[in-house]
Protein backbone atom coordinates (compact mmCIF):
# COMPACT_ATOMS: atom_id res chain seq x y z
CA UNK A 1 0.00 0.00 0.00
CA UNK A 2 1.33 3.46 -0.74
CA UNK A 3 -0.03 6.24 0.92
CA UNK A 4 -0.86 10.21 0.22
CA UNK A 5 -0.44 12.19 3.18
CA UNK A 6 -0.91 16.02 3.18
CA UNK A 7 -2.23 18.75 4.89
CA UNK A 8 -5.76 18.73 7.19
CA UNK A 9 -8.43 20.61 6.32
CA UNK A 10 -11.43 22.23 8.49
CA UNK A 11 -14.31 20.02 7.98
CA UNK A 12 -17.04 19.76 9.63
CA UNK A 13 -18.12 16.81 11.75
CA UNK A 14 -21.40 14.07 11.38
CA UNK A 15 -24.52 15.06 13.13
CA UNK A 16 -25.44 11.60 14.82
CA UNK A 17 -26.62 8.59 12.55
CA UNK A 18 -30.41 8.42 12.25
CA UNK A 19 -32.47 5.73 13.86
CA UNK A 20 -33.48 3.02 10.80
CA UNK A 21 -36.77 2.16 10.79
CA UNK A 22 -35.87 -1.25 9.79
CA UNK A 23 -37.50 -2.96 13.27
CA UNK A 24 -40.76 -1.35 13.12
CA UNK A 25 -41.42 -1.95 9.51
CA UNK A 26 -40.58 -5.51 10.16
CA UNK A 27 -43.01 -5.85 12.99
CA UNK A 28 -45.60 -4.40 10.83
CA UNK A 29 -44.93 -6.71 8.22
CA UNK A 30 -44.89 -9.75 10.67
CA UNK A 31 -48.51 -8.15 12.30
CA UNK A 32 -50.16 -8.20 9.04
CA UNK A 33 -49.32 -12.14 8.88
CA UNK A 34 -50.40 -12.24 12.12
CA UNK A 35 -53.86 -10.47 11.18
CA UNK A 36 -54.06 -12.79 7.92
CA UNK A 37 -54.04 -16.39 10.01
CA UNK A 38 -56.12 -14.48 12.72
CA UNK A 39 -58.86 -14.08 9.90
CA UNK A 40 -58.58 -17.77 9.11
CA UNK A 41 -59.06 -18.96 12.54
CA UNK A 42 -61.52 -17.10 13.55
CA UNK A 43 -63.37 -18.33 10.34
CA UNK A 44 -62.61 -21.52 9.99
CA UNK A 45 -64.96 -24.38 12.19
CA UNK A 46 -64.35 -27.77 13.29
CA UNK A 47 -61.51 -29.34 10.67
CA UNK A 48 -61.92 -33.32 10.91
CA UNK A 49 -60.43 -35.53 8.26
CA UNK A 50 -57.81 -35.72 5.78
CA UNK A 51 -60.05 -33.50 3.39
CA UNK A 52 -60.93 -30.72 5.53
CA UNK A 53 -57.47 -30.67 7.03
CA UNK A 54 -55.89 -30.45 2.86
CA UNK A 55 -58.17 -28.08 2.50
CA UNK A 56 -57.95 -25.96 5.75
CA UNK A 57 -53.99 -26.22 4.92
CA UNK A 58 -54.88 -24.62 1.21
CA UNK A 59 -57.34 -21.86 2.46
CA UNK A 60 -54.43 -20.92 5.19
CA UNK A 61 -51.34 -20.88 2.37
CA UNK A 62 -53.86 -19.22 0.13
CA UNK A 63 -54.38 -16.37 2.43
CA UNK A 64 -50.60 -16.04 3.51
CA UNK A 65 -50.10 -16.06 -0.36
CA UNK A 66 -52.33 -12.95 -1.32
CA UNK A 67 -51.13 -11.01 1.72
CA UNK A 68 -47.11 -11.84 0.82
CA UNK A 69 -48.28 -10.63 -3.06
CA UNK A 70 -48.90 -7.25 -1.21
CA UNK A 71 -45.73 -7.34 0.21
CA UNK A 72 -43.87 -8.22 -2.78
CA UNK A 73 -45.60 -5.48 -4.35
CA UNK A 74 -45.35 -2.97 -1.96
CA UNK A 75 -41.36 -3.38 -1.31
CA UNK A 76 -41.22 -2.96 -5.26
CA UNK A 77 -42.58 0.55 -4.59
CA UNK A 78 -39.63 2.25 -4.86
CA UNK A 79 -40.73 4.31 -1.12
CA UNK A 80 -38.22 6.75 -0.71
CA UNK A 81 -38.32 6.57 3.33
CA UNK A 82 -37.46 2.73 2.93
CA UNK A 83 -34.76 3.22 0.07
CA UNK A 84 -33.22 5.92 2.01
CA UNK A 85 -33.39 5.24 5.19
CA UNK A 86 -33.78 1.20 5.63
CA UNK A 87 -30.92 1.08 2.37
CA UNK A 88 -32.05 0.10 -1.12
CA UNK A 89 -29.93 -3.46 -0.84
CA UNK A 90 -31.94 -4.64 2.00
CA UNK A 91 -35.11 -3.81 0.46
CA UNK A 92 -34.12 -5.41 -1.98
CA UNK A 93 -33.13 -8.52 -0.45
CA UNK A 94 -36.63 -8.29 1.60
CA UNK A 95 -37.92 -7.95 -1.74
CA UNK A 96 -36.36 -11.41 -2.99
CA UNK A 97 -37.13 -13.31 0.45
CA UNK A 98 -40.68 -12.36 -0.08
CA UNK A 99 -40.56 -13.88 -3.68
CA UNK A 100 -39.29 -17.51 -2.27
CA UNK A 101 -41.72 -17.35 0.15
CA UNK A 102 -44.80 -16.37 -2.15
CA UNK A 103 -43.50 -18.83 -4.01
CA UNK A 104 -43.53 -21.39 -1.89
CA UNK A 105 -46.94 -20.59 -0.13
CA UNK A 106 -48.04 -20.63 -4.05
CA UNK A 107 -46.81 -24.03 -4.60
CA UNK A 108 -48.54 -25.22 -1.28
CA UNK A 109 -51.62 -23.56 -1.71
CA UNK A 110 -52.39 -24.90 -5.24
CA UNK A 111 -51.41 -28.69 -4.09
CA UNK A 112 -53.45 -28.44 -0.66
CA UNK A 113 -56.48 -27.27 -1.88
CA UNK A 114 -56.60 -29.00 -5.19
CA UNK A 115 -55.93 -32.16 -2.64
CA UNK A 116 -58.45 -31.31 -0.67
CA UNK A 117 -61.32 -30.82 -3.06
CA UNK A 118 -60.94 -33.86 -5.16
CA UNK A 119 -60.86 -35.51 -1.79
CA UNK A 120 -63.82 -34.15 -0.60
CA UNK A 121 -65.74 -34.89 -4.22
CA UNK A 122 -64.12 -38.06 -4.45
CA UNK A 123 -62.53 -37.47 -7.76
CA UNK A 124 -59.45 -38.07 -9.00
CA UNK A 125 -56.81 -34.92 -8.52
CA UNK A 126 -56.39 -34.68 -12.82
CA UNK A 127 -60.27 -34.25 -12.84
CA UNK A 128 -60.63 -31.86 -10.02
CA UNK A 129 -57.65 -29.92 -11.68
CA UNK A 130 -59.33 -29.29 -14.46
CA UNK A 131 -62.91 -28.45 -12.88
CA UNK A 132 -61.60 -26.31 -10.81
CA UNK A 133 -60.16 -24.20 -13.65
CA UNK A 134 -62.82 -24.21 -16.02
CA UNK A 135 -65.69 -23.79 -14.17
CA UNK A 136 -64.74 -21.70 -10.87
CA UNK A 137 -65.12 -18.05 -11.09
CA UNK A 138 -61.84 -16.16 -11.96
CA UNK A 139 -60.39 -19.13 -12.18
CA UNK A 140 -58.96 -19.16 -15.27
CA UNK A 141 -57.18 -15.72 -14.34
CA UNK A 142 -55.64 -16.65 -11.94
CA UNK A 143 -54.33 -19.49 -13.23
CA UNK A 144 -53.05 -17.39 -15.71
CA UNK A 145 -51.43 -15.08 -12.67
CA UNK A 146 -49.83 -18.24 -11.21
CA UNK A 147 -47.89 -19.73 -14.26
CA UNK A 148 -46.39 -15.70 -14.52
CA UNK A 149 -45.61 -15.67 -10.78
CA UNK A 150 -43.57 -19.26 -11.51
CA UNK A 151 -41.80 -17.81 -14.35
CA UNK A 152 -41.10 -14.64 -12.40
CA UNK A 153 -39.74 -17.27 -9.74
CA UNK A 154 -37.77 -19.28 -11.97
CA UNK A 155 -35.73 -16.34 -13.66
CA UNK A 156 -34.76 -14.85 -10.40
CA UNK A 157 -33.03 -17.81 -9.20
CA UNK A 158 -29.26 -16.62 -9.32
CA UNK A 159 -28.56 -19.75 -11.22
CA UNK A 160 -31.23 -18.58 -14.22
CA UNK A 161 -30.18 -14.77 -13.95
CA UNK A 162 -26.28 -15.78 -14.51
CA UNK A 163 -27.32 -17.14 -17.92
CA UNK A 164 -29.83 -14.07 -18.68
CA UNK A 165 -29.69 -10.40 -19.98
CA UNK A 166 -30.49 -8.23 -16.97
CA UNK A 167 -32.86 -6.70 -19.79
CA UNK A 168 -34.96 -10.52 -20.04
CA UNK A 169 -35.22 -10.53 -15.88
CA UNK A 170 -36.04 -7.29 -15.76
CA UNK A 171 -38.81 -7.32 -18.36
CA UNK A 172 -40.04 -10.62 -16.56
CA UNK A 173 -39.83 -8.90 -13.30
CA UNK A 174 -42.02 -6.42 -14.67
CA UNK A 175 -44.99 -9.08 -14.76
CA UNK A 176 -45.71 -9.47 -11.23
CA UNK A 177 -47.88 -6.78 -11.58
CA UNK A 178 -50.03 -8.36 -14.16
CA UNK A 179 -49.92 -11.85 -12.12
CA UNK A 180 -51.09 -10.11 -8.80
CA UNK A 181 -54.03 -8.77 -10.70
CA UNK A 182 -54.97 -11.54 -12.44
CA UNK A 183 -55.02 -13.46 -9.00
CA UNK A 184 -56.49 -11.29 -7.31
CA UNK A 185 -60.20 -11.76 -7.73
CA UNK A 186 -60.22 -15.05 -6.98
CA UNK A 187 -59.54 -14.47 -3.66
CA UNK A 188 -62.78 -12.68 -3.19
CA UNK A 189 -64.80 -14.84 -5.01
CA UNK A 190 -63.70 -18.41 -3.78
CA UNK A 191 -62.29 -17.13 -0.40
CA UNK A 192 -64.31 -19.13 2.54
CA UNK A 193 -63.19 -15.67 4.85
CA UNK A 194 -64.55 -13.22 2.33
CA UNK A 195 -68.02 -14.39 1.70
CA UNK A 196 -70.33 -12.52 3.52
CA UNK A 197 -68.09 -10.79 5.20
CA UNK A 198 -67.68 -7.12 4.29
CA UNK A 199 -65.62 -5.67 6.48
CA UNK A 200 -62.68 -8.59 5.64
CA UNK A 201 -63.74 -7.82 1.88
CA UNK A 202 -63.01 -4.13 2.05
CA UNK A 203 -59.56 -4.30 4.78
CA UNK A 204 -58.19 -6.60 1.97
CA UNK A 205 -59.16 -4.09 -0.53
CA UNK A 206 -57.92 -1.43 0.65
CA UNK A 207 -54.69 -3.48 1.58
CA UNK A 208 -54.21 -3.83 -2.35
CA UNK A 209 -55.74 -0.69 -3.47
CA UNK A 210 -53.03 1.11 -0.93
CA UNK A 211 -50.33 -0.93 -2.52
CA UNK A 212 -50.88 -0.37 -5.76
CA UNK A 213 -51.17 3.61 -5.20
CA UNK A 214 -47.94 3.40 -4.07
CA UNK A 215 -46.65 1.71 -7.33
CA UNK A 216 -48.67 4.38 -9.04
CA UNK A 217 -47.34 7.56 -7.05
CA UNK A 218 -43.31 6.54 -6.95
CA UNK A 219 -42.74 4.50 -10.03
CA UNK A 220 -45.38 6.13 -12.41
CA UNK A 221 -46.24 9.79 -11.48
CA UNK A 222 -43.31 10.66 -9.56
CA UNK A 223 -40.58 9.61 -11.72
CA UNK A 224 -42.76 11.32 -14.48
CA UNK A 225 -42.73 14.69 -12.16
CA UNK A 226 -39.08 14.53 -11.43
CA UNK A 227 -38.42 14.56 -15.42
CA UNK A 228 -40.53 17.30 -16.09
CA UNK A 229 -39.13 18.99 -13.53
CA UNK A 230 -36.04 18.50 -14.31
CA UNK A 231 -35.43 17.79 -18.10
CA UNK A 232 -31.96 16.07 -17.93
CA UNK A 233 -29.43 15.70 -21.21
CA UNK A 234 -25.72 14.09 -21.71
CA UNK A 235 -23.51 17.28 -21.01
CA UNK A 236 -20.47 15.33 -22.27
CA UNK A 237 -18.66 11.84 -21.29
CA UNK A 238 -15.32 11.57 -20.28
CA UNK A 239 -12.62 8.10 -20.18
CA UNK A 240 -11.55 8.24 -16.48
CA UNK A 241 -9.42 4.58 -17.24
CA UNK A 242 -9.26 1.03 -19.48
CA UNK A 243 -13.05 0.69 -19.93
CA UNK A 244 -14.53 3.67 -17.48
CA UNK A 245 -15.99 6.18 -18.66
CA UNK A 246 -17.97 9.11 -17.02
CA UNK A 247 -21.13 10.60 -18.20
CA UNK A 248 -21.81 14.24 -16.78
CA UNK A 249 -25.91 14.93 -17.01
CA UNK A 250 -27.16 18.62 -17.06
CA UNK A 251 -30.43 19.92 -16.03
CA UNK A 252 -32.47 22.11 -14.18
CA UNK A 253 -32.82 23.04 -10.52
CA UNK A 254 -30.93 19.50 -9.53
CA UNK A 255 -30.44 21.11 -6.10
CA UNK A 256 -34.33 20.23 -5.62
CA UNK A 257 -33.79 16.37 -5.90
CA UNK A 258 -32.48 16.31 -2.62
CA UNK A 259 -29.62 13.61 -3.69
CA UNK A 260 -26.94 13.39 -1.61
CA UNK A 261 -23.06 11.95 -1.81
CA UNK A 262 -23.07 8.09 -1.78
CA UNK A 263 -26.76 7.61 -3.31
CA UNK A 264 -27.42 6.56 -7.07
CA UNK A 265 -30.20 6.76 -9.40
CA UNK A 266 -32.02 4.54 -11.81
CA UNK A 267 -30.98 5.38 -15.45
CA UNK A 268 -32.35 5.49 -18.45
CA UNK A 269 -30.45 7.55 -21.90
CA UNK A 270 -33.24 7.83 -24.45
CA UNK A 271 -31.17 6.43 -27.52
CA UNK A 272 -30.68 3.75 -29.52
CA UNK A 273 -30.34 -0.07 -27.57
CA UNK A 274 -30.39 1.75 -24.48
CA UNK A 275 -34.07 3.42 -23.92
CA UNK A 276 -35.92 0.49 -23.00
CA UNK A 277 -33.15 -0.51 -19.69
CA UNK A 278 -33.52 1.54 -16.04
CA UNK A 279 -29.69 0.70 -14.60
CA UNK A 280 -28.78 2.16 -11.21
CA UNK A 281 -25.42 4.13 -11.24
CA UNK A 282 -24.45 5.60 -8.42
CA UNK A 283 -23.18 9.63 -8.31
CA UNK A 284 -19.48 9.81 -8.50
CA UNK A 285 -19.12 13.04 -7.61
CA UNK A 286 -21.13 15.82 -5.16
CA UNK A 287 -24.54 16.86 -6.90
CA UNK A 288 -24.61 20.55 -8.07
CA UNK A 289 -27.52 22.56 -9.01
CA UNK A 290 -26.73 21.80 -12.84
CA UNK A 291 -25.01 19.09 -13.06
CA UNK A 292 -24.60 15.61 -11.88
CA UNK A 293 -22.07 13.01 -12.85
CA UNK A 294 -21.72 9.11 -12.67
CA UNK A 295 -18.90 6.84 -13.68
CA UNK A 296 -19.76 3.33 -15.25
CA UNK A 297 -17.57 0.33 -15.94
CA UNK A 298 -18.12 -1.66 -19.08
CA UNK A 299 -18.60 -5.15 -18.03
CA UNK A 300 -21.63 -5.67 -20.41
CA UNK A 301 -23.61 -4.28 -22.88
CA UNK A 302 -25.77 -1.94 -21.46
CA UNK A 303 -22.71 -0.13 -20.06
CA UNK A 304 -20.44 -0.39 -22.88
CA UNK A 305 -23.02 1.53 -24.93
CA UNK A 306 -22.70 4.16 -22.28
CA UNK A 307 -19.92 5.60 -23.19
CA UNK A 308 -20.92 5.61 -26.96
CA UNK A 309 -23.56 8.22 -25.39
CA UNK A 310 -23.52 11.80 -27.54
CA UNK A 311 -24.39 15.04 -26.12
CA UNK A 312 -27.48 15.96 -25.91
CA UNK A 313 -29.45 12.73 -25.32
CA UNK A 314 -31.70 12.78 -23.25
CA UNK A 315 -32.10 10.92 -19.79
CA UNK A 316 -35.09 9.17 -17.60
CA UNK A 317 -34.01 9.50 -14.13
CA UNK A 318 -35.39 8.32 -11.23
CA UNK A 319 -34.08 8.35 -7.40
CA UNK A 320 -32.29 9.55 -5.89
CA UNK A 321 -31.90 6.01 -3.28
CA UNK A 322 -29.58 4.84 -1.23
CA UNK A 323 -28.11 4.90 2.36
CA UNK A 324 -25.09 5.25 2.07
CA UNK A 325 -24.43 8.49 3.24
CA UNK A 326 -22.82 10.37 5.75
CA UNK A 327 -26.37 10.23 7.94
CA UNK A 328 -25.28 6.67 8.78
CA UNK A 329 -21.58 7.85 10.64
CA UNK A 330 -21.61 7.27 14.18
CA UNK A 331 -18.49 9.05 14.72
CA UNK A 332 -15.89 11.75 13.14
CA UNK A 333 -13.10 8.85 12.05
CA UNK A 334 -13.62 7.40 8.85
CA UNK A 335 -12.41 4.60 6.63
CA UNK A 336 -13.48 3.79 2.62
CA UNK A 337 -12.52 1.12 1.35
CA UNK A 338 -13.27 0.61 -2.38
CA UNK A 339 -12.75 -2.20 -5.36
CA UNK A 340 -12.44 -1.22 -8.71
CA UNK A 341 -15.63 0.80 -10.26
CA UNK A 342 -16.74 0.54 -6.45
CA UNK A 343 -14.82 4.00 -5.89
CA UNK A 344 -17.71 6.00 -7.42
CA UNK A 345 -19.89 6.92 -4.71
CA UNK A 346 -16.52 6.57 -2.14
CA UNK A 347 -15.23 9.33 -3.90
CA UNK A 348 -18.29 11.64 -3.58
CA UNK A 349 -18.51 10.90 0.05
CA UNK A 350 -14.74 10.98 0.01
CA UNK A 351 -14.71 14.97 -0.95
CA UNK A 352 -17.81 15.43 1.39
CA UNK A 353 -18.09 12.66 4.46
CA UNK A 354 -17.21 15.25 7.60
CA UNK A 355 -14.49 14.26 10.03
CA UNK A 356 -11.11 12.47 9.28
CA UNK A 357 -11.48 10.28 6.61
CA UNK A 358 -8.61 7.70 4.77
CA UNK A 359 -10.02 5.60 1.58
CA UNK A 360 -7.97 2.22 0.43
CA UNK A 361 -8.84 1.78 -3.34
CA UNK A 362 -8.15 -1.64 -4.32
CA UNK A 363 -7.10 -2.01 -7.73
CA UNK A 364 -5.37 -4.57 -10.58
CA UNK A 365 -2.66 -1.94 -11.75
CA UNK A 366 -2.20 1.85 -10.81
CA UNK A 367 -3.68 2.36 -14.69
CA UNK A 368 -7.04 1.26 -13.49
CA UNK A 369 -7.36 3.42 -10.95
CA UNK A 370 -10.33 5.50 -11.82
CA UNK A 371 -11.06 8.90 -10.81
CA UNK A 372 -7.34 8.69 -9.19
CA UNK A 373 -6.29 12.54 -9.74
CA UNK A 374 -9.44 13.84 -8.39
CA UNK A 375 -8.67 11.24 -5.41
CA UNK A 376 -5.31 13.05 -4.66
CA UNK A 377 -6.52 16.54 -5.09
CA UNK A 378 -9.38 16.14 -2.55
CA UNK A 379 -6.70 14.33 -0.24
CA UNK A 380 -4.33 17.46 -0.64
CA UNK A 381 -6.77 19.66 0.00
CA UNK A 382 -8.59 18.47 2.86
CA UNK A 383 -5.49 16.24 4.48
CA UNK A 384 -6.79 13.56 4.06
CA UNK A 385 -4.99 9.39 3.37
CA UNK A 386 -5.68 7.80 0.13
CA UNK A 387 -4.35 4.57 0.46
CA UNK A 388 -3.59 1.90 -2.94
CA UNK A 389 -3.67 -1.68 -2.81
CA UNK A 390 -2.41 -2.73 -6.29
CA UNK A 391 -1.18 -6.09 -7.69
CA UNK A 392 2.33 -6.81 -7.74
CA UNK A 393 4.73 -7.68 -10.78
CA UNK A 394 3.59 -10.78 -11.45
CA UNK A 395 -0.53 -10.06 -10.70
CA UNK A 396 -0.32 -11.70 -7.38
CA UNK A 397 -3.13 -9.53 -5.03
CA UNK A 398 -2.05 -7.72 -1.80
CA UNK A 399 -4.33 -9.03 1.15
CA UNK A 400 -6.49 -7.06 2.88
CA UNK A 401 -6.68 -8.78 6.57
CA UNK A 402 -7.58 -8.06 9.64
CA UNK A 403 -3.79 -7.52 10.33
CA UNK A 404 -3.07 -5.23 7.11
CA UNK A 405 -6.05 -2.75 8.01
CA UNK A 406 -4.62 -2.32 11.78
CA UNK A 407 -1.65 -1.38 11.00
CA UNK A 408 -2.59 0.95 7.77
CA UNK A 409 -5.37 2.60 10.13
CA UNK A 410 -4.21 3.44 13.50
CA UNK A 411 -7.44 2.88 15.68
CA UNK A 412 -9.40 1.02 13.07
CA UNK A 413 -12.07 -0.01 15.57
CA UNK A 414 -13.33 3.68 16.10
CA UNK A 415 -14.10 4.27 12.38
CA UNK A 416 -17.12 4.06 10.41
CA UNK A 417 -16.01 1.66 7.50
CA UNK A 418 -17.85 2.69 4.26
CA UNK A 419 -16.93 -0.73 2.29
CA UNK A 420 -18.11 -0.65 -2.27
CA UNK A 421 -16.81 -3.26 -4.25
CA UNK A 422 -17.78 -6.58 -6.03
CA UNK A 423 -19.78 -9.20 -3.86
CA UNK A 424 -16.46 -11.47 -2.91
CA UNK A 425 -14.51 -8.80 -1.95
CA UNK A 426 -17.02 -7.18 -0.03
CA UNK A 427 -17.60 -10.14 1.73
CA UNK A 428 -13.68 -10.68 2.26
CA UNK A 429 -13.34 -7.23 3.77
CA UNK A 430 -16.36 -7.28 5.60
CA UNK A 431 -14.98 -10.48 7.63
CA UNK A 432 -11.66 -9.31 7.97
CA UNK A 433 -13.02 -5.92 9.64
CA UNK A 434 -15.16 -7.91 12.01
CA UNK A 435 -11.95 -9.69 12.97
CA UNK A 436 -10.09 -6.42 13.62
CA UNK A 437 -12.40 -5.22 15.91
CA UNK A 438 -14.57 -3.08 13.98
CA UNK A 439 -18.45 -3.51 15.17
CA UNK A 440 -21.29 -4.46 12.79
CA UNK A 441 -22.95 -0.84 13.40
CA UNK A 442 -20.08 0.74 12.48
CA UNK A 443 -20.02 -1.22 8.84
CA UNK A 444 -21.64 0.61 6.27
CA UNK A 445 -22.39 -1.02 2.85
CA UNK A 446 -24.83 -2.10 0.08
CA UNK A 447 -25.10 -4.88 -1.84
CA UNK A 448 -27.45 -5.71 -4.92
CA UNK A 449 -26.37 -9.26 -4.98
CA UNK A 450 -29.84 -11.34 -4.14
Amino acid sequence: MTTVETRRAAVPRPAAARRSPAGPLLAVLWAGAAAVVALWWTDTGAVVGTAGLLTGAGRITGLLCGYACAVLVGLMARVPLLERRIGSDRVARWHAMAGRYTVCLLVAHVVTILAGYAATDHASLRHETVTVVLDYPDMLKATAGTVILFAVGVTSVRAARRRTGHEFWYYVHLLTYAAVFLAFFHQLALGEQFNGRPVATAVWYALYLGVAALVLWYRVLAPVRLNRRHRMRVDSVHQEAPGVYSVVVRGRHLDELGARPGQFFRWRFLAAGLAWTSTPYSLSAPPRPDLLRITVKALGGHSAAVSLLRPGTRVWAEGPYGSLTADRATGDRSLLIAAGVGVTPLRALFETLPGEVTLLYRARSAEDLALGGELEAIAKWRGARVLYALNGPGGERPPITADSLRAAVPGLSGHDVYLCGPHGFARDVYEALRAAGVPDRRIHHESFEL
